[in-house]
């Protein structure tokens, strides 16, 4: 009994870390973003000889940071490390909220015009590809969210503030890439002056901060709790 509670949060739906389902999904996961890696250097652009490389766009940074939140969520499986598992839920703080952002920015962008996120030089991407960098992440990591974890415990105002990080962080880091490659990743910074680039981030830093409120809430509700606790600030293991 004691094993099983070490194994599986009192508000965690699925038994986890486990070499059984968690497990599955965690390689699962992990598989398909190794395949959106390979496509990257089987379909070399421009921008694979530039500064910065694919790192440039917010979708292969949330890629990135989901591979390590899977890594080590199945070290954590195949361990049954509590420690691990522990900084999984960590790293899924910011990579569960990035990647909803990131499906939701993009093809919201892409229904309003393509040319905003696809550049003339860009070639076609493939479809089971684009879903794969656009949407199997943010699937995967919410699965593995209502499933296989505890519920989030950040409170609001620092959940705004790693957002605010991200965002912010991510607008200096192109803004050095456009230094030394004199274009930008996506077309639409090229249309917007500084006023309208602070408000997109200011937004999308508001998007992800609701975004992991709303998936706090859907973890109650998937996990058939009554009423969810307030957060309460610095504890965002889970533990």
């Amino acid at each position: 009994m004691a094993d099983r509670l070490i194994r599986r949060h009192p508000l965690q739906r699925l038994e986890s870390p486990s070499r059984g389902a968690s497990a599955l999904l965690h390689a699962c996961g992990l598989a398909s973003f190794a395949y959106s890696f390979a496509y990257l250097v089987y379909n070399p652009n421009q921008i694979n000889d530039s500064y910065g490389w694919h790192m440039q766009y917010l979708t292969i940074i949330g890629l990135s940071l989901s591979t390590a939140t899977f890594a080590v969520g199945l070290l954590a499986d195949l361990t049954a490390s509590t420690r691990l598992f522990a900084i999984k839920n960590a790293l899924s703080v910011a990579s569960a909220p990035m990647e909803c952002l990131i499906t939701a920015l993009y093809w919201s962008l892409r229904a309003i015009d393509p040319s905003l996120v696809f550049p003339d030089w860009a070639p076609p991407l493939d479809p089971i590809a684009d879903f794969g960098f656009h949407a199997v992440p943010s699937i995967a990591l919410v699965t593995d969210l209502l499933l296989f974890s505890p519920p989030y415990t950040i409170a609001f105002l620092p959940s705004l503030i790693l957002s605010s990080v991200i965002a912010f962080g991510y607008w200096i880091w192109i803004e050095e890439c456009y230094r030394w490659n004199k274009f930008y990743p996506y077309p639409l910074f090229e249309k917007l002056d500084t006023t309208q680039r602070i408000g997109l981030f200011v937004g999308s830093a508001v998007t992800m901060t609701v975004a992991t409120g709303v998936l706090g809430w859907m973890h109650g509700v998937v996990n058939a709790r009554e009423e969810v606790k307030k957060a309460k600030s610095g504890n965002v293991k889970g533990e």
